[in-house]
């Protein structure tokens, strides 16, 4: 009953003309600033948190909500369309989604996209309405040991992701975690590997790395002829997937949004880890794993539902743990801040009408997502049909102007076409980026995390395997390494051949 209540309660909020209104306006705000090359959520929640100041609480915040979960919708646009991730989680579905626009399937990829992202959501939704207690206490749980044990578990599953084989995808782990560690150390102060620039003192920026992987790196490959030219592409047939497509999809975004809905709750995770971890595992367990890089549907939906369904969740440690997720969520704090509400334990019994007021929220805006995007996934694929020689300056010029809006530096500027350079190479002898960016996004955390367990274990190491959680994690990520290292399948194959010449 009580539960009852407080959706009713949640409904009465939610619904009404204003905070619709602006929870209309925040998704599709968040939805066309999301497909911008080098504009995230984190930018988008920026811009408009003026707004909010001039707003009641529970529509300033339902309106942030909206912008937010909108713009990481709105990444997975120029991922499967040009192989350039409007945010950072949504890179793993370059790895499918574009190889499905170049075989002219990128319509079949947006709707597929769309219909994940709303089941992750609204699965996050019900994992917040139902476990937002227990959750909470669970994560309270987690100590620094396993913090970096999920670390662990998120970089092996990364370099296991990429096509080209999990030595390789190792190697760009570590160069990740290794570029990750350039600028100051927070611990001692000492700056690192910044060859006497003061403009790296505060590290390489995530936009920069991104952008400059990712989306110069593709303007150049493509420009080069390495990919075919596919004007045009993505246009042919229906848009609407198979009904075998429609039943294989079904697991893979149940087993997404489960991965999306448990990291969304672990302060400091969030949707990029959950999208990698999600696909690597789902990867491991889907009897089509081979295919997937080369265009498998599978491979779109499990990171799309595990985002959505991360973003949802990443509020229960937001709002009732006062423990910012991520940057974006920490300016959701911000914002109830200024209003002067104190996230924390006592906020749901204090300000029930917000909380619950939200929660519902979250159904409504993404109803509109999906009855804004729909339609123009037509529109989104003639973006394909555009000449090259307009397309790829385009793509260029918006990449530079989203870098330089974040911090107005033209050293950003410059670092994003020399990542550009980098990711080209790296391409050209077959190495993919995808494990290098969950490197970089990780490596940071993973050594604050392992430095603060040293430092409560007074430096005894065995505190990451005599903690069951962390052990447990890390046990994982070691059969995770051994299945995908160690050729199973060739003593397996040689035994069969064996047995068979026996015979």
């Amino acid at each position: 009953m009580d539960l009852l209540a407080n959706l009713s309660l949640g409904l009465a909020t939610a619904a009404t003309a204003q905070n619709l209104m602006y929870c209309f306006v925040g998704v599709f705000l968040g939805t066309f600033i999301g497909v911008l090359p080098g504009v995230g959520p984190l930018a988008a929640v920026a811009m408009l948190l003026p707004v909010s100041f001039y707003l009641p609480p529970e529509t300033a915040l339902v309106m942030l909500a909206g912008v937010y979960y909108g713009a990481e919708y709105g990444g997975s646009i120029a991922s499967i369309l040009l192989n350039i991730p409007g945010t950072p989680s949504a890179s793993v579905t370059c790895l499918d989604g574009y190889p499905m626009a170049q075989q002219g399937r990128a319509g079949v990829a947006l709707f597929a996209t769309a219909m994940a992202s709303m089941f992750g959501a609204l699965f996050g939704v019900v994992v917040m309405v139902l476990l937002s207690p227990k959750l909470a206490e669970f994560a309270l749980l987690f100590q620094p040991a396993e913090y970096f044990s999920v670390m662990v578990l998120g970089l092996v599953a990364a370099s296991i992701v990429n096509s080209t084989g999990a030595v390789r995808g190792l190697m760009m782990v570590c160069l990740g975690i290794l570029l990750g560690t350039v600028g100051v150390d927070v611990n001692s102060g000492e700056t690192r590997f910044t060859g006497g620039f003061q403009e790296l003192r505060d590290g390489v920026s995530l936009v920069v790395v991104a952008m400059g992987l990712f989306g110069i790196s593709e303007v150049m490959v493509s420009l080069r002829g390495a990919t075919k030219s596919y004007a045009g592409a993505g246009l042919t047939g229906s848009m609407l997937p198979t009904a075998r497509e429609w039943l294989r999809s079904l697991m893979p975004a149940l087993r997404g949004s489960a991965v999306g809905s448990f990291f969304g709750t672990l302060p400091g995770t969030g949707q990029t880890v959950a999208s990698f971890v999600g696909y690597a595992l789902e990867k491991r367990v889907n009897k089509r794993g081979a295919s997937f890089g080369t265009g498998a549907i599978e491979g779109v939906v499990v990171p799309e539902s595990a985002n959505n369904a991360a973003a949802q969740t990443a509020f229960i440690p937001t709002l009732t743990l006062g423990i910012p997720g991520s940057t974006t969520m920490a300016l959701m704090l911000g914002a109830l801040m200024i209003h002067g509400i104190t996230p924390g334990p006592r906020l749901i019994s204090e300000h029930p009408e917000l909380f619950w007021g939200l929660v519902v929220s979250f159904v409504f805006g993404n109803i509109f997502l999906l009855i804004l995007n729909i339609p123009l996934i037509g529109l989104w694929v003639r973006i394909l049909r555009v000449p090259h020689h307009y397309l790829y300056p385009t793509v260029i010029v918006l990449i530079c102007v989203g870098v330089f809006s974040i911090s107005n530096s033209l050293t950003d500027v410059w670092m994003t076409l020399l990542f550009g350079l980098i990711g080209y190479v790296l391409r050209l002898f077959r190495f993919e980026p995808a494990p290098m960016l969950i490197g970089f996004v990780l490596g940071p955390m993973m050594e604050e995390f392992f430095r603060r367990a040293m430092l409560l274990s007074r430096g005894d190491p065995s505190v990451f395997l005599t903690r069951p959680g962390s052990a447990l994690l890390l046990g994982v990520a070691v059969l995770l390494l051994a299945a995908t290292v160690l050729p199973w399948r060739s003593w397996l194959a040689s035994g069969r051949l064996a047995v068979r010449r026996r015979a």
